[in-house]
This record gives structure tokens, sequence and C-alpha cells, in this order.
């Protein structure tokens, strides 16, 4: 039974003709799925958009009866349609077979992700390392990608943990034919439960760290990669499939129902969603703008001059002119600008600035109010931090604000360093009259 609203499939590409699916509408309450069934389901995912492996009707139909042998469903689909909360809620675990290339579109890949942190389950084997470049989501849940593979051939996978269902009945050193993927975008989290021998094969691009199988926990979810299952034969071979079996198993955990409050991905809307229109077109070096909950848009100019943009009105006034110090050789100013996270109940409104009052020049982090019809009260100032600067430099000087969803402010400093005569490296030098010139005393340091 393959679950999506208002679809009857009779048959799904060319690996599932010999079922017959019917599809039913599910309800969901709470924003959590329905409880998960005492036996569970996986979904087997085919979709190629590449290399079409000519195993994958037998591997599909192989993971079939496999359910059948260790007390799962499995149902196969290779239409990417099925990619919505609605149908993916009633699976513990989504297996890509040898998938090929970019098999899900925006809204299905929003759907998988959210999928995997209410808590699903993923198999990757094969050529699902060869999918979904374009998506870093993806590479981190499956755990690298494709890169190369020398001819099929005998080789040696040296196994690193036997303490997991994947592994547990696999010899010390597991001998087959195969494909031997070569990774890139190797994610560094992997638990790593066996590696090729590149040394019983030719053609390995890895050297002695050639990670094959491989698990971790990722973004709420259970990842589960092998590398091996190229072959028709592959899924005839009872140790292959007690080794698949296992992490299926793994993949599926406990069966636990899925809390989809726990899933927070969005999808991006499209470029052509969007018109451009011009709030200001007579700036001289603007820095940074925040836009209020009411649509007013505040925007700096490092020489110190303070904008507002009254969309009612549809025009730019200049609020208040900072005495801030930016001149030619000195790369401060008026830099930063952030509304509160509460600006609807106390109008408050934050600037980066370079104070030119005083004995020293300093970077100020000041709050101020600022009333609905854009005048900036100058007397409700409160310094909030004073940063310390060399003027004989003032380059790099970052001034960026920015609040995090706990509502702590976040404030960008630069390095205050030249980075000329360096050839495009951080310059470190720590020779007399060259403090200009070390980054030993910026910001990253």
């Amino acid at each position: 039974m393959l679950f999506q609203n208002r679809l009857l499939v009779l048959s799904i590409a060319a690996i599932s003709s010999f079922t017959i699916f019917y599809a039913c509408k599910t309800s969901k309450t709470n924003n959590v799925s329905t409880t998960a069934p005492a036996k569970p389901r996986v979904l087997v995912f085919t979709k190629t958009k590449g290399y079409f492996h000519e195993s994958i009707p037998t591997g599909a139909a192989a993971i079939v009866q496999l359910g059948k042998e260790n007390n799962f469903v499995a149902d196969t689909t290779a239409d990417a349609s099925y990619f919505i909360e609605d149908s993916l809620k009633h699976y513990s675990a989504v297996i890509f077979l040898s998938t090929t290339g970019n098999v899900l579109n925006p809204d299905q890949q929003v759907a998988f992700e959210r999928y995997i942190q209410a808590g699903g389950g993923f198999v990757g084997v094969h050529a699902a390392a060869d999918t979904e470049y374009d998506w870093p989501w993806y590479n981190k849940l499956v755990g690298a990608y494709f890169l190369s593979h020398p001819r099929q051939q005998k080789a040696t996978i040296t196994i690193l943990d036997k303490n997991h269902p994947a592994t547990s009945m696999l010899p010390a050193k597991w001998e087959r034919f195969d494909e031997w993927y070569n990774y890139k975008s190797i994610q560094p989290d992997l638990k790593v439960l066996a590696n090729l021998d590149e040394t019983s094969y030719e053609g390995g691009q890895l050297g002695d760290n050639h990670p094959f199988i491989w698990y971790h926990d990722f973004d709420g979810g259970r990842a589960f990669y092998t590398g091996a299952g190229h072959t028709k034969e592959s899924y005839s071979d009872s140790m292959y499939l007690q080794h698949l079996a296992g992490g299926i198993k793994y993949a599926i955990g406990n069966n636990q129902q899925l809390n989809y409050a726990k899933s927070y991905a969005v999808k991006a809307p499209e470029d052509n969603r969007f018109t451009k229109t011009i709030l200001s077109d007579d700036l001289n070096e603007p820095m940074e703008l925040a836009v209020a909950p009411d649509g007013r848009v505040f925007f700096t100019e490092r020489g110190g001059r303070f904008y507002m943009y009254d969309p009612n009105a549809k025009k730019t006034k200049l609020v208040y002119t900072f005495p801030v110090k930016a001149v030619e050789k000195y790369l401060n100013g008026l830099i930063g600008v952030t509304v509160d996270p509460d600006f609807k109940q106390n109008n408050f409104i934050y600037f980066f600035n370079t104070s030119n009052t005083g004995e020293q020049y300093h970077q100020n982090i000041s709050r101020f109010k600022i009333s609905q019809d854009g005048e900036l009260d100058t007397t409700t100032e409160k310094v909030i931090i004073k940063i310390p600067i060399d003027l004989e430099v003032s380059a790099h000087t970052g001034g960026s604000l920015a609040w995090d969803k706990d509502k702590n402010l976040y404030i960008s400093t630069g390095d205050n360093t030249v980075p000329f005569q360096s050839d495009g490296y951080a310059p470190l030098d720590e020779r007399k009259d060259r403090h200009t010139f070390d980054a030993q005393r910026s910001a990253g340091n």
C-alpha cells in the first residue's frame, strides 16, 4: 500500500508492475502523525535521472521479500510525487535504491527534509551517493557523493565495527565482486562501519581511509549507507541481503511515531516570485538595512546619514546625521543597523557607529528609540558596548548586527588589518612598526 491522497496507482515504472497499490487519504492531528503501525513500512524509491542500474528491479523485489522475512512492509515507487507529508508520514524509513541525478523538485526536497527532522529513517544503496549534487542537505544526509569508479572486479571490504545490525553477520574481511565507488564531499560525522581495502583491487583513490559502509544520526533522523549493490547478483547473495536488512532495521529504529512538530524546513520562494522596487538610488556608501514589522526600511551610509523609507508615502527621508569618524583614510563611520525583536512594543533601534567624541576614537553599539513618523530621539541613546579602534589602519571594521531566535544580539567587528603585501594570505607580521599587517590581533584570532 503506497500512501498518497487521491491516487490509485496500478503500476509504478518497470519495477512495480507486480503490485497494485491503493492510495488513501490520511489524517493528522496537531502536526503529529498518527500512531505508527505495529509492522513498520519502508518506501523503496528508485527514480533515476542519470544512469539506470539494471539491478534496480531485482533489488526492489528483493527488499519486498526481505520485508516479509524481517517483519516490515516494503512499498516501491519511482514516482517522486509521493514525497509529501501525507505519504511520507506512514513510513519508518525511505530507501534510495541506486537513484541517480536530481530526482526531487524543491517542494519534494523540503517534504523529505521535514520527514527526517520528524524522526524518519534513510537508507542509501550504492548510487544513492550519485544523487542530488545541488542539494547540500542531501550530501550531509547520505554522507558522501560519488566521485568515480574503476572496472567491476573483486575486492575486500574490511569490517571495522561488528556491533551494528548491518555488519554483525559479516566476516572481518568480506570479499565480493561489485562496482567500487570512490567518494568526495565525505562528511566528518560519519560512523564508518567498513572500509575498502584498496590493496585488494585496482582503481581506488582514497588510500587507507576509504569508507564504504557507514551510518549516523542526522537532523533528527537516522541514515545508513552501503556502497555495495551495483550488480543483480548482489540481490541473490544471502550475505549481502542480511547486510542490507540490517541497515534497514537500523534506519527503522524503534518504529516510533514521527513528530512533525520538530520539523523546521521551509521552501525558499522561487526567484520569479520577487519584484524589485527601488527605494532610493542616490546613496553614498550604503552599509546595512533593517526592515521593521510595519514595512518601514531603515538604512545607513558610512558617512553618518541614517534614512527611513516610508512604504505608505513611498518616500525616503533623511532621519539623522550621526557625528561619526568616516574620512577617506579611515573605513569606519555609521555601519550597522538593526531593529529590536520586540520593535512593535519598544521601538528600539540599534546602530554600530564610530564616535568622534571623547579623548579616543571608538566604536559604539548604541540603542535609540524612534517614533512612528521616523523621528530619532537622540536623548534616549544607551551605549551598550564601546569597542576601541586603532585609526592608523581602521580597515575591515565589519559592523553588521543580527539577532538569534533567543533575542541575543550578535556583533561583527572585522579584523582591522591590512591584507596587502601578503599575497592574499592572512598576514602574520610581528616585526616592529608592522602591527597593522598582523592578523593575530584580528577578530578571527
